[in-house]
């Protein structure tokens, strides 16, 4: 008997056509965007936070306070200098530091010029190492440069590909990095960080002397030498740092920051994307249970003679009201399954097309089937309750009055 339920439900939908199918589409939409827009923040959140893992657990970052939009240390009230490495060198807890400097500056090769991030490598074996290391730097063509290896550059995978320079910039080549000239020794494997990909590296004494850069840093690596005393170390060194510089608290030109800490807020802002894409999309399929309501309505106006007539030959109230309901349900179930499918399929369009334009992958897209089947399942029962006072409707009918109609 259920099984007629279900047979008689999808012959109505059926019969219907357009009808049923812009019903339908109200809550396809609204499945659609929810899915797709998830999915791919949930994407979006693994290739940020994949931007974090040149520092690990154990390293934290210190850096300048800027008051505007520019090239790093270009708008900060006060830098950061070989004083404040000191101070923080004191600070226990603290294994060493590792200073970098980094800056836009004009590249020219092929006749084509661009600006570009150039950042310096340390004069310290042990800090180049950790560079190297926290930074999964890996070399493509070439070799990594040594310390005090002068005139010299290793370039970033994104940099070194034609698309920069209409051409591509291969080992032995030799650029113009702010008019000097440098020797290409080395060219790095595409890495998930856009800081490898879009970077030059050079001698810190070069990049100094090119620059006219003198006591300015713009970040500290600090390497902390037991990882679950991270948190208690960085507070130190805001401490050491305000009594330093002779700042209060919440009025700091410096900022220090964890890891954890960092991939904290990303999360966050991404929680609270997805919170309003939510309410957008629940805002569809409250229209598309509206829609649902409506057809079904209609639905009991149109079908009152065929209602007395079930009735007549024995029908019972509980009848007619799961037909009704099982139809309205079968409404949202479709338009769930339907925006599912559709939601996915614009996720994975748009991180193939986001993969190609950076030439890595970048977004990764990975099905979520709690969210798939926790979509279905709400399309579902928002037509299941949008059909059930229509349906209650219909069951009330008396079978003299409904054929007379």
């Amino acid at each position: 008997m259920k099984k007629d339920y279900f047979v008689l439900a999808l012959k109505n939908i059926r019969h219907k056509g357009l009808r049923s199918w812009l019903t339908i589409l109200g809550v396809f939409i609204g499945i659609a965007a929810v899915v797709a827009l998830i999915t791919m923040g949930n994407g979006l959140r693994e290739a940020i936070t994949g931007q974090f893992n040149t520092l690990s657990t154990d390293k934290l970052m210190v850096q300048n306070s800027g008051t505007g939009f520019g090239a790093p240390g270009s708008t900060v009230i006060k830098k950061l200098t070989s004083n404040d490495i000191d101070i923080i060198k004191k600070v226990n807890g603290v294994d060493f530091t590792v200073s970098k400097l980094l800056r836009i500056t004009k590249v020219e090769f092929n006749k084509n010029a661009n600006f570009m991030y150039l950042t310096n490598v340390p004069e310290n074996q042990k800090e180049l190492d950790t560079l190297y290391e926290s930074m999964n730097i890996k070399i493509q063509d070439g070799k990594l440069l040594k310390v005090g290896e002068s005139g010299k550059v290793v370039l970033g995978a994104n940099i070194a590909n034609k698309d920069s320079f209409d051409k591509e910039v291969k080992v032995g080549d030799k650029i113009l990095i702010n008019g000097k000239s440098f020797d290409v020794i080395g060219t790095l494997k595409t890495s998930s960080s856009f800081q490898v990909n879009e970077v030059i590296l050079m001698d810190e004494k070069d990049m100094k002397d090119l620059l006219g850069i003198k006591d300015e840093i713009d970040f500290i690596i600090v390497q902390v030498s037991d990882p679950k005393q991270t948190e208690a170390v960085a507070e130190k060194i805001k401490a050491a740092l305000r009594k330093d510089r002779h700042e209060k608290l919440g009025e700091e030109t410096f900022s220090v920051q964890t890891p954890l800490q960092a991939i904290s807020s990303v999360n966050t802002v991404l929680n609270i994307i997805n919170l309003i894409v939510v309410g957008i999309a629940a805002i569809s399929l409250i229209i598309g249970g509206i829609g649902i309501a409506n057809t079904m309505y209609t639905s009991v106006l149109e079908r009152t003679k065929e209602i007395g007539i079930m009735k007549a030959v024995g029908a019972k109230n509980k009848d007619i009201l799961y037909i009704f309901v099982i139809e309205s349900g079968l409404l949202g179930l479709i338009g769930g399954v339907i925006g599912a499918l559709l939601g996915l399929a614009m996720a994975f369009s748009v991180s193939s097309i986001a993969n190609s334009y950076f030439g890595l992958e970048i977004l990764k897209v990975q099905i979520s089937y709690p969210l798939v089947f926790g979509s279905i399942a709400f399309a579902f029962f928002i037509g299941l309750f949008s059909g059930l006072t229509p349906a209650f409707q219909a069951s009330k009918l008396k079978p003299v009055e409904a054929l007379r109609k």
